[in-house]
């Protein structure tokens, strides 16, 4: 049975098209995606992000647990403050990335993607095995509402008296936002500024309604899923099942940095630790394929599972594209052999349906904001 967000109603009254998206009825565009798009990137965009899970996990060794059961460090973590990392298999592969935020010296929330967060509250509830540590499914007590977008601040800052001045990128703390109890996370998935509001489903509606007047000013509209997949995708940012999977080890996907080997609690023993090992060391020797960003010379898109080709050869796939907003053109994102990484290599293209359209090679991101 698909599930419904507390602001199920409110979209479809704002004229939303809905989609499944991970077993939830998401809003999908409310009207042209390119204007929701270049909304965030020029002003600001609001999107609810409820479909996300929440997994609580607290007690006196909470941080040893999480230590061990993902791969960052997790220990270095003050309160107030977030990191991102993953959560693999023991051969490596990664079975979700997560954002995990320190809520107080015991208590920390776990956020997975919609997709995966049963996986990932099965695989915590299980590696909490020996701990003096809870687990707890909290996506029934937590609405996501976020706000991005280079205005996002004018707009939040209008309806809290939080110090979002003092609020660094990857940190969190509790506040009112338009009256309502909050968790005010200065994180994203845009590229933009911005910020994710946990609050209790009953209180999505009414903050929903005043972050949408307080923004009328700023440019402020109403997003959907479309246009949040090609905001990370112009920021180069993964999403599961297509640059992750479990076939893949963080090193695979050029993210080894957020495998940490040297802890500062449960030492260095976390589930996955010598396949990452050898995977770590096997990407710097001699790496089979790298993440790059393709830049089509001409106006056809390229999507997922569409061969990358040099010489005739297949020499990668692409994993996610779209055409870009921002720069005008189609991009994607692909896993290509080395050979053929660097970015300006000639002679790279994208088999669309036959045809070998060019592509041009860059480093990733294709977009970062500006300071």
């Amino acid at each position: 049975m698909t599930r419904t967000t507390a602001l199920d109603a409110l979209h479809r009254s704002l004229g939303a098209t809905m989609t499944d998206f991970a077993g939830w009825d998401m809003p999908l565009r409310y009207a042209s995606e390119r204007d929701e798009h270049n909304a965030v990137r020029t002003a600001a965009g609001l999107f609810d992000l409820s479909h996300m899970g929440e997994i609580t996990v607290t007690g006196p060794q909470a941080v040893d647990l999480l230590n061990r059961a993902l791969v960052g460090n997790i220990g270095s973590v003050g309160v107030g403050r977030a990191r991102y990392t993953m959560i693999c298999r023991e051969d490596g592969g990664i079975l979700d990335d997560l954002i995990v935020y320190r809520l107080g010296e015991t208590e920390y929330m776990v956020v997975a993607n919609a997709g995966n967060a049963q996986i990932v509250l099965d695989a915590l509830t299980e590696r909490a095995a020996g701990f003096d540590a809870e687990v707890r499914d909290d996506r029934d007590a937590y609405a996501l509402i976020a706000v991005q977008g280079p205005n996002s601040p004018a707009i939040v800052k209008s309806v809290t008296d939080a110090d979002l001045d003092g609020l660094k990128y990857y940190a969190g703390l509790p506040g009112t936002v338009a009256g309502v109890e909050a968790l005010i996370a200065r994180t994203g998935y845009t590229g933009e500024d911005g910020f994710e509001l946990f609050v209790a489903p009953a209180d999505a509606e009414k903050l929903w309604q005043a972050l949408t007047e307080a923004g009328a000013e700023y440019g402020l509209v109403p997003c959907g899923l479309s246009c949040r997949d090609t905001l990370r995708l112009e920021a180069g940012m993964p999403l599961y099942g297509h640059e992750l999977t479990t076939d893949l080890t963080p090193f695979d996907a050029g993210l080894g940095r957020v495998v940490k080997f040297e802890k500062t609690s449960h030492g260095d023993d976390f589930i996955g630790h010598d396949a990452l090992k050898d995977a770590a060391a096997k990407a710097e020797a001699n790496p089979p394929r790298k993440l790059v960003g393709l830049i089509a010379e001409g106006r056809r898109v390229p999507r997922a599972g569409m061969a990358v080709v040099a010489d005739g050869q297949v020499v990668g796939e692409v994993t996610s594209g779209a055409p870009s907003p921002t720069l005008g053109k189609p991009i994607a994102i692909a896993y290509v052999d080395a050979a053929h990484a660097e970015p300006g290599t000639a002679g790279v293209g994208v088999d669309i349906r036959g045809t070998h359209e060019p592509y041009e090679v860059v480093a990733l991101p294709f977009y970062k904001r500006q300071k």
